[in-house]
């Protein structure tokens, strides 16, 4: 029931959506009774829409995500395990064409994975991923995954695959299942920066404390009041997912899935 309701959610107040339903409706308001109403809509939907694509939205929202955690550094003793969250194939795509398809900027997570297996050759790996689909599908992203990361000759035979989880509650409920972690383990969480504080949160509120790597980086780190025309899709993107980040936040906070509106270290 949640994860559908999320998906609804979620696709109710997508922020593009939104806008330019805003414009569209106010367009139509403007041949009836109700047309300085449809001005004001048309308005506002407008200049919504160009800060998304030209203005400082994106930042103004996503870098407070992306600054929550910051990397541990190389210099970090040993972890025993690492974990790597889904959200970077799209499953659907992937399983039509036959090849990983990656979702937007949110490769990193994935190919983390050469450079932390290589500085930790003992670590214990696991990926966990299923399929964001509201129906049952075939094809998950720990299938894509296992095939990206094969062809890139990583060796999977000693990485666990978790393919059951729909969201990030079900990611670190099914992980501490898998891992049953000892109190004492030091464990490793790769996901992308602006998703970070929810995911820590969740396993935080499971009994699960990690160390965050975060990845995927899509702010410059500073505010800009300007992106030229030819980033408009990447900015419109930025506020696309730190808008969906907030909202996780807020809903996971209020279900009780995890016990702080916006963790921190």
């Amino acid at each position: 029931m949640f994860f559908t309701a999320s998906k609804i959610f979620e696709f109710l107040f997508a922020p593009l959506d939104l806008f330019i339903f805003l414009v569209l409706t106010g367009a139509f308001l403007l041949y009836t009774s109700f047309s300085n109403l449809g001005r004001r809509l048309c308005l506002t939907g407008g200049v919504m829409l160009l800060l998304m694509a030209f203005g400082p939205l994106g930042g103004l929202i996503a870098m407070p995500l992306e600054t929550r955690f910051f990397p541990p550094g190389e210099n970090i003793s040993a972890p025993d395990g690492i974990i790597i969250l889904g959200g970077s194939i799209d499953e659907k795509l992937s399983e039509k064409i036959g090849r990983p398809v990656f979702i937007d900027s949110a490769a990193e997570r994935l190919t983390a994975l050469i450079t932390l297996k290589r500085l930790y050759p003992s670590a214990r790996i696991i990926f966990t991923g299923g399929s964001s689909a509201l129906k049952g599908a075939n094809y998950t992203e720990a299938d894509g995954v296992k095939l990206l990361w094969n062809n890139l000759g990583v060796d999977t035979k000693d990485i666990v695959f978790e393919n059951r989880s729909r969201n990030t509650f079900e990611n670190a409920l099914f992980t501490y299942e898998i891992i049953n972690p000892k109190p004492t383990d030091r464990w490793l969480l790769v996901t992308s920066a602006m998703h970070m504080p929810r995911a820590i949160g969740v396993f935080r509120k499971i009994g699960f404390p990690v160390i965050a790597y975060p990845v995927d980086y899509r702010t410059e780190g500073k505010l800009l009041f300007f992106s030229p025309p030819r980033f408009a899709t990447r900015a419109i993107g930025v506020v696309q997912f730190a808008t969906h980040e907030w909202i996780g936040l807020i809903i996971y906070w209020l279900t009780g899935k995890t016990n702080a509106l916006f963790p921190a270290p």
